[in-house]
């Protein structure tokens, strides 16, 4: 797909990220703030890939979901992944500042949504604790 899978010492941990962003410099950043923690992570370009990822039986504990992509956007690509049953951790990532906009997005079935650029701070509760460095 978008991305290969990266394992940066991680020894035996086997938490993984899905980072989707249509932006590529988004995506790098979120790369490297994962693989900082030693999490494994891979990309996708658009929800839609997303979806497919996990019809083709892949799966992921935490999912940071852009709202803003072609094809297939972050809270209908969500409310697919709901529907077929999907339990992972989807964060909404988002520019937009509205409450409004970030309430939308989370009724699509987010867990949060949290506001670009993302940090590690604003998603600390949602990593394995035995990763924080």
């Amino acid at each position: 797909m978008a991305g290969e899978e990266e394992n940066n010492n991680c020894g035996e941990n086997s938490f993984s990220v899905l980072v989707v962003d249509n932006d590529t410099v988004i995506r790098m950043v979120h790369r490297m703030l994962m693989t900082s923690l030693g999490l494994k992570v891979q990309e996708a370009k658009n929800g839609k890939e997303v979806v497919d990822l996990y019809i083709n039986g892949a799966s992921f504990d935490l999912i940071l979901m852009d709202m803003e992509m072609p094809i297939m956007n972050g809270p209908a690509a969500t409310r697919e992944l709901r529907a077929m049953g999907v339990k992972s951790i989807i964060i909404g990532v988002t520019s937009h500042t509205s409450e409004s906009i970030h309430k939308d997005f989370i009724e699509a079935g987010l867990n949060h949504c949290v506001a670009k650029p993302i940090t590690i701070a604003k998603i600390d509760s949602f990593l394995p604790k035995s990763n924080n460095n």
